[in-house]
């Protein structure tokens, strides 16, 4: 591991490499900075402008905007009370009170000092847990692998936000959608209206749609956005002194917000919220108190929602199962390059997991970097006119969707997306679940039909394994579980 550690050192100090880097993070810092927009939609207006890109450079220039977008909501929360993302709401509840009474400087600085270190820490638990859990998974077969398909496609429940009905039906339109296109094993189409439909609906556009052409639209609704209230005064002149109080919640909620996100569905946000509540909990009566102005309060949001990155990426490089919404994306974007997640990824194409572990060693230190120098130019960002915004938006979707084939084909898939995507939200219904079955279902789908053929057709295929068992229960777990609470709460009420 250590010699393919090292290989992947040497790709990412590649010049071009550097450079997609340092790009991805400036990107992620503009796309995070600004209200309503988030490290998903970053990931998937990136993605189609990665076609004919190496695959080493495309990921680490991905990953490079994952990590930045998901601190640099933090910048907004402090400055203007204006979470950039949904993790970045538990930093807003101490950093804008820090910023109102004249340390918003400190502010900043443990909010990216914070998420320097627990990205860091992350990292190193990436680094250490995802090749044995990718080893474990290589004996998996078909049988596994359905099962393995089938867990991932129950945590719907966790992705379908406070409504389980409304992940259920948005998970069955993406079942619906992934069946279209060439039979996997005949090779008969299905519901392919004409021969674009062949293979199915294009990710990258139907993506770009969902995330990004929906969210331009509902943007065109928005208010105006806040003006800044407060001066950022000098973010490199603080003793390291002030951070002793801090060492030991920033190492708790990096710890905390790693293992939250290795479990799909949770992500970064849930990351932040326990980690604050544990941090609030070990405070106790001590001033200030939380939501009062406690630096504490930033750091361990801060220091969880960054170190969820590294944790959703686990389950994504070594069991091609994403941790995250935007894990999600980064599988399409791998998926594009012809290249499966998953086990097999460390032994058929071990230089893009190195990789991306180095980025994210190299990495960070650079988004730390650039996240102090850049403090004033990010919050700027934020008073660009949602018109001119969601514009911006759509004409670099419609772009990338173009370049994609050079067809109007995923034009138009990403325009109807766009407008099945501002629907969903304005029913308040969740698009991540119709990308976990986007990614999941074809995998579920062709290997319960090659265990069948394996077995004569007999069901109990599914249950000699001792692997496959464990996840099948696990997967009913997943689904029922939070079912029976719902139904538990909703009784009591």
């Amino acid at each position: 591991m250590i010699e393919s550690l090292i290989t992947g050192f040497g790709l990412v100090l590649h010049p071009y490499v550097l450079l997609a880097l340092l790009g991805g993070t400036i990107i992620g810092y503009i796309i995070g900075a600004m209200p309503g927009l988030g490290p998903s939609l970053g990931v998937a207006l990136l993605v189609p402008f990665t076609y004919g890109v190496d695959p080493v450079v495309a990921m680490v220039g991905l990953v490079g905007l994952y990590m930045a977008a998901e601190y640099a909501g933090a910048v907004t929360a402090v400055l203007l009370n204006t979470p950039g993302t949904a993790a970045a709401v538990a930093t807003s509840w101490d950093g804008y009170p820090m910023a109102k009474r004249g340390e918003a400087a400190w502010a900043l600085h443990v909010s990216i000092i914070s998420s320097g270190i627990g990205a860091l820490l992350s990292a190193i638990l990436l680094i250490g847990t995802a090749v044995p859990l990718s080893e474990f998974a290589l004996r998996f077969g078909p049988p596994e692998y359905f099962a393995l398909a089938l867990f991932g496609l129950s945590l719907v429940t966790s992705l379908g936000g406070s409504s389980v009905l409304r992940g259920l039906l948005a998970l069955f339109l993406g079942i619906a959608i992934a069946v279209i296109g060439m039979d996997p094993i005949t090779g008969v189409p299905r519901f392919a209206i004409t021969s674009d439909f062949f293979e199915g609906i294009p990710l990258v556009p139907m993506l770009l749609g969902l995330y990004a052409v929906s969210e331009a639209l509902y943007m065109l609704e928005g208010s105006t956005t806040k003006t800044l209230k407060v001066t950022i005064g000098n973010v490199w002149s603080l003793h390291v002194s002030r951070y002793r109080p801090l060492i030991g919640t920033i190492l708790r909620s990096s710890g905390i917000g790693y293992f939250v996100g290795v479990i799909p569905g949770a992500g970064a946000s849930i990351a932040s919220l326990i980690s604050y509540g544990s941090a609030k909990r070990r405070n106790g009566t001590k001033e200030p108190a939380f939501g009062e102005g406690n630096p504490a309060g930033v750091a361990a949001s801060e220091a969880a929602n960054n170190a969820a990155v590294s944790g959703a990426l686990a389950p994504l490089l070594a069991l091609g199962v994403p941790g995250s919404a935007t894990a999600a994306v980064l599988i399409g974007a791998l998926m594009i390059q012809g290249i499966q997640p998953g086990p097999m990824l460390f032994v058929s194409n071990p230089e893009i997991p190195y990789s991306i572990f180095a980025s994210i060693l190299i990495g960070t230190p650079l988004m730390v970097i650039v996240g102090l120098l850049g403090a004033r130019l990010w919050v700027k960002v934020t008073a660009v006119p949602q018109s001119l915004l969601a514009a911006l938006v759509i004409g670099v979707s419609i772009v990338g969707a173009f370049a994609s084939t050079n067809s109007m084909f995923p034009v138009y898939v990403t325009l109807v997306f766009g407008i099945i995507g501002y629907v969903l939200r304005k029913l308040d219904i969740p698009t991540a679940p119709i990308v976990l079955a986007l990614v999941l279902v074809p995998m579920a789908e062709s290997n319960y039909r090659r265990a069948l053929v394996v077995a004569d057709g007999s069901h109990t295929v599914f249950f000699l394994s001792p692997i496959s068992l464990i996840l099948l229960l696990a997967a009913a777990s997943s689904f029922l579980v939070p079912l029976i609470r719902k139904y538990r709460e909703s009784g009591k009420n």
